[in-house]
């Protein structure tokens, strides 16, 4: 009888380490349980940028993506992200996406304006910019092309300098 009362406490000591570690591990994982306030915002492109993504004001999370959607008349992403409620951006605010390393990962970073007037629970950020293609920006420095883009300065010859000939002062 002694060795199955010793038996029955070392598994309840067992699951209760178990659900105490359970209930750290939630509580501290970072998702937020609902609370806050949506906001959304349009990007030309959103590469990479997963459901469930960080939102973040000068790195720390505030927020999470909620969906991802297509605009059909304008053919941008829009993005609906939930905000902390304690956050009340100015309605000059932006909107970047960002990578948080080379390897991939990407981010919503909001940078508040300075208007006095407030974002209003559903509102739209007006100010964004889309996400770099990481594979276009070092094809660009691999082949010398301009960073404006297609036909800004780039002949077109890669990066061997031969284009048109050029020109002598004087002559």
């Amino acid at each position: 009888m002694r060795k199955s009362f010793a038996e029955i406490a070392v598994g309840a000591a067992v699951v209760l380490a178990a659900a105490v570690f359970l209930f750290y591990a939630v509580g501290h994982s970072g998702r937020s349980s609902g609370g806050g306030y949506t906001l959304t915002a349009d990007f030309d492109r959103i590469d990479g940028l997963p459901q469930g993504a960080d939102v973040r004001i000068s790195g720390v999370k505030v927020g999470t993506v909620e969906t991802q959607a297509l605009n059909y008349d304008t053919f941008q992403a829009v993005l609906t992200f939930r905000v902390d409620r304690r956050i009340k951006l100015p309605d000059d605010s932006s909107a970047e996406i960002q990578s948080e390393s080379l390897l991939g990962g990407k981010f919503v970073a909001l940078v508040p304006g300075g208007s006095e007037k407030i974002i209003p629970e559903g509102g739209r950020i007006r100010l964004t910019q889309s996400a770099m293609n990481l594979e276009q920006l070092i094809g660009r420095f691999i082949f010398g092309g301009a960073p404006g883009g297609e036909g800004h300065g780039s002949t077109g010859q890669g990066s061997t300098g031969q284009g048109a000939a050029p020109t002598r002062p004087g002559g």
